[in-house]
């Protein structure tokens, strides 16, 4: 008999409505007492580590959560499953997918409705969790993200609607496999990229959105302050208004390692325009073009090279490598 370890971290998974309709988190956490739903087919360990809304988390919560499963990985447990608010998951996720090695299962879970309504989705998605960590298929695979029936990678899911239980997608590439007769069945494998080991997280990492006729503010209020690193969520294949260049320039001048993302739901970032602003010109500047990862997914992979130590060369393969 398989040992998974569940961590409750808390989120609509943990939460309840009150008599106003109004989402709130418990006292008590009323998924971790749900271990009757296995039927003894796996020893389930609970530890309730947070009870925390997920905006509320953090990398350094995060880093926990790391370090939490490498002390349940070192004693001998076959798998661990995390519960998690989905307004972050796909972050957290990412971060485990990359700090942690590849080993054990590593499989985070939550819901879309809270404890209490109607079609509940936090039981079900838990107990498939709980499967999907107790398959031998699910090895090696690194961190996964299991919601309705779907298994999909740490590194490409996200959250596409704000209250449908099929928000968790993985697009241009969709889900790896699916959750059937109570295990996983996979149909897809993800190419792993080795573990990137840290002991603390690095802060003033930034995250902006490029618009129509932005021009250089956000960026100089960022030369400002002690900035660690940016990702910019660019237009298109990976562009820029012109207007932003000269401020960026200047915080390029400050050795500020700025990535390079397309702010589009689909497709990857590449340097295929060659003019004023354009991601020829951008590449050229320094910025680092990251393909294949969103704007929160890049910052995770740019915060953890820096905790890392990395910079220069080491840290533009790291970040930029469309395969890790």
């Amino acid at each position: 008999m398989k040992t998974i370890l569940a961590i409750h971290t808390g989120g609509t998974i943990s939460m309840s409505q009150n008599e106003q309709g109004e989402v709130v988190p418990n006292t008590e956490n009323p998924i971790a007492k749900e271990a009757t739903i296995l039927n003894g087919r796996v020893n389930l360990l609970t530890d309730e580590l947070f009870n925390l809304p997920s905006p509320h988390v953090t990398p350094s919560v995060m880093l926990q959560l790391k370090e939490r499963i490498d002390e349940a990985e070192a004693n001998g447990v076959d798998g661990v499953v995390i519960t998690h608010g989905t307004d972050t998951l796909e972050e957290t996720a990412y971060f485990l997918d990359l700090t942690l090695p590849s080993t054990i299962p590593v499989v985070l879970t939550g819901a879309m409705r809270s404890s209490n309504e109607v079609g509940s989705d936090g039981l079900y998605n838990f107990q498939s969790a709980i499967m999907v960590a107790a398959t031998d298929e699910s090895r090696g695979k690194g961190a996964l993200v299991v919601m309705n029936d779907e298994i999909h990678t740490a590194r490409y899911v996200t959250k596409t609607h704000t209250t449908n239980v099929a928000t968790f997608r993985t697009p241009t590439f969709g889900p790896i496999g699916v959750v059937a007769k109570g295990k996983a069945q996979y149909f897809q494998e993800l190419i792993r990229q080795a573990t990137c080991p840290i002991d603390h997280v690095v802060d003033h990492v930034f995250l902006i959105k490029a618009y129509a006729g932005m021009t250089g503010e956000l960026f100089d209020a960022l030369a400002e302050q002690p900035t660690q690193g940016l990702v910019i969520e660019g237009l298109g294949a990976g562009n820029l208004p012109p207007q932003t260049i000269p401020a960026v320039q200047r915080l390029l001048d400050q050795n500020v390692p700025i990535v390079l993302v397309s702010r589009c739901y689909n497709g990857v970032a590449q340097d295929i325009y060659d003019y004023e602003g354009g991601g020829i010109e951008l590449t050229k500047m320094g910025l680092i073009l990251c393909q294949g990862l969103n704007g929160q997914k890049a910052r995770i992979k740019l915060l953890v090279g820096l905790s890392n130590g990395m910079t220069g060369a080491e840290l533009r393969q790291f970040v930029s490598n469309a395969i890790s």
